[in-house]
């Protein structure tokens, strides 16, 4: 038979067109029985909808943002994998914006998707946001779902890894193997993300009754070179003999500065670093690594923002927090 339409389709199940549609979107008003129902007969007589007139009608945009500080990061770049997965399945796009870490382009940004081009928001913010009033005028007009970057302070659905306790457990490994003297790159100061990752290490030292020393403590300046010269001068005068980096941009630097000083990993110090590089394992020596899942995170948030642009059940102020694993591997003894 030719296409059939909507009407067509709700005519031969004896339902409005509104139940079928709602049934066709996996909406929770509709029982499964008749969902199951639907979809059959969608499916037996090659039902296919219309998209143009389906976003006309729900004015849907069938787009949502990404809003990132950069795609080249190993974390990221897996996330988008995870969240487009699940934009496929709902038939949607999914449009990319970089921050570069820069809270004015983020807002610029939010502020525009608020014209209607998109029809919600999956957002992990740049690391000098700290204006919280933004965010929350935008949410009351727009869906939005932050993950892995997130703001303590704004009620919200977010989607968070378990920091505090993966730099605990980071800590407590190098201590295991010998180091007593460790230092700590800190990064993404201004965010939960970052106080919580600090908060693990300081506590995984007095726990074990170490004492915090600020000199091992080196603040991530988002310059590269700057970076390279503030750890190498970290370990030329402190010598501490373990580091631990809190993003994945400061662990390369630490290779590099131990070459031009002659420092052997990890004979004379050990590196652990929050990383997801797919090469990790390939560097001289194999890096160990506190790897979030962020596949996983970005599927996770996307489902969620998709539960709310299709009206299902969802906490409003969920917080769902995805569980790291601490990979052991050369630069650490093993």
């Amino acid at each position: 038979m030719g296409n059939i339409n909507l009407k067509e389709l709700a005519l031969a199940l004896n339902l409005s067109t509104a139940t079928v549609s709602r049934a066709l979107r996996d909406s929770h008003e509709i029982s499964p029985e008749t969902k199951k129902k639907v979809l059959e007969l969608a499916k037996q007589l090659n039902y296919e909808p219309n998209p143009a007139a389906s976003n006309l009608r729900s004015h849907k945009t069938k787009t949502i943002a990404v809003i990132i500080p950069e795609v080249t990061n190993n974390f990221f770049s897996q996330a988008i994998n995870g969240i487009e997965e699940i934009a496929r399945q709902h038939d949607y796009h999914v449009l990319i914006y970089q921050t570069h870490e820069n809270s004015d382009l983020e807002l610029a940004f939010m502020r525009r998707l608020l014209s209607g081009r998109v029809d919600g928001i999956l957002i992990s913010v740049a690391s000098e946001t700290n204006n919280d009033q933004n965010f929350k005028d935008i949410i009351n007009q727009l869906p939005v779902v932050f993950f892995d970057r997130v703001n303590e302070d704004i009620d919200a659905v977010k989607v968070t890894t378990d920091d505090y306790e993966s730099t605990y457990s980071a800590t407590c490994h190098l201590i295991e193997c010998g180091c007593r003297k460790i230092a700590y790159l800190m990064a993404l100061n201004n965010l939960s993300t970052g106080k919580k990752r600090f908060a693990g290490y300081c506590a995984a030292l007095n726990d074990n009754h170490i004492a915090k020393n600020d000199a091992l403590i080196v603040h991530d300046t988002n310059n590269e070179d700057e970076n390279y010269q503030l750890i190498k001068k970290l370990l030329a005068n402190e010598k501490p003999d373990g580091i631990i980096t809190s993003i994945e941009n400061l662990a390369l630097p630490c290779y590099y500065a131990c070459k031009d000083l002659n420092l052997n990993i990890p004979r004379d110090i050990k590196i652990i670093s929050f990383s997801n590089l797919k090469t990790a394992p390939l560097l001289n020596p194999s890096l160990s690594t506190i790897t979030q899942p962020a596949f996983e995170m970005g599927k996770e948030a996307a489902g969620i923002l998709f539960k709310i642009l299709n009206k299902k059940y969802f906490e409003p102020n969920e917080t769902l927090v995805l569980k790291s694993t601490i990979i052991k591997r050369e630069s650490t003894g093993f």
